[in-house]
């Protein structure tokens, strides 16, 4: 079964994910030099003490990702989902949504950078759960109702996970090994980003690699 909401044991830690979204960021910098058309960012230095990734699609839907000493706070929004604000009466979410929300996560739902009012799915989970958690809601009927398996099934950290999406996505073959190189942590080289696009390269991404956090090989 797909990562969802009402599939979150399947959804990798907080720590884990701070990982993959760190790895898709990179992937995605290296296959796209050009920043506005990417789906995966990271900033390491959101604050002194946070860090944050996003998803956006270029079409309205995106998530981002709080990541704290606490552990993670994530929303969603699909803006075509049964569950967007755009067709609740008076444009509410949905109700109950952000309830539950932990006081150390608190700050996300007043800041303006992760658009709250359009939010169709909120999970969070901090270092001292076992599980992701999300707000006793009651759901439409749908296969996938407010979006979140279309954004978060991607998230499991597996290369052909993210070298079939972007494979389809940036219309172009995709070397599976690499991509399973820097999912493991691995210092990037001149080498490894030559081998997943030839026209990118280190000193071009050199902002990317700041605002990512990622090891350069020595």
């Amino acid at each position: 079964m797909n990562i969802s909401t009402r599939n979150l044991a399947a959804l990798p830690s907080a720590s884990a994910l701070e990982g993959i979204l760190r790895a898709y960021s990179l992937l995605d910098a290296i296959l796209c030099p050009e920043w506005e058309y990417r789906y995966y960012s990271f900033d390491q230095n959101w604050s002194d003490h946070e860090r944050m990734s996003s998803m956006r699609n270029g079409q309205g839907d995106h998530f981002f990702a709080l990541f704290n000493d606490s552990g993670c706070f994530l929303k969603g929004f699909d803006q075509e989902s049964p569950m967007s604000p755009w067709k609740q009466k008076n444009n509410e979410v949905w109700d109950g949504l952000r309830d539950g929300v932990p006081e150390c996560f608190a700050e996300s739902l007043t800041e303006p950078a992760f658009d709250i009012p359009n939010t169709t799915f909120c999970i969070w989970q901090k270092d001292t759960d076992e599980q992701w958690n999300r707000a006793n809601i009651v759901f439409p009927e749908g296969e996938d109702p407010d979006g979140s398996a279309h954004m978060l099934s991607i998230l499991d950290g597996h290369r052909d996970s993210y070298a079939n999406w972007a494979g389809d996505y940036y219309e172009t073959e995709i070397d599976r090994d690499a991509v399973a190189g820097i999912l493991a942590g691995n210092a990037i080289s001149s080498s490894l980003v030559h081998r997943l696009n030839p026209k990118q390269s280190l000193p071009l991404m050199q902002d990317d690699l700041n605002s990512i956090g990622w090891p350069i090989e020595e």
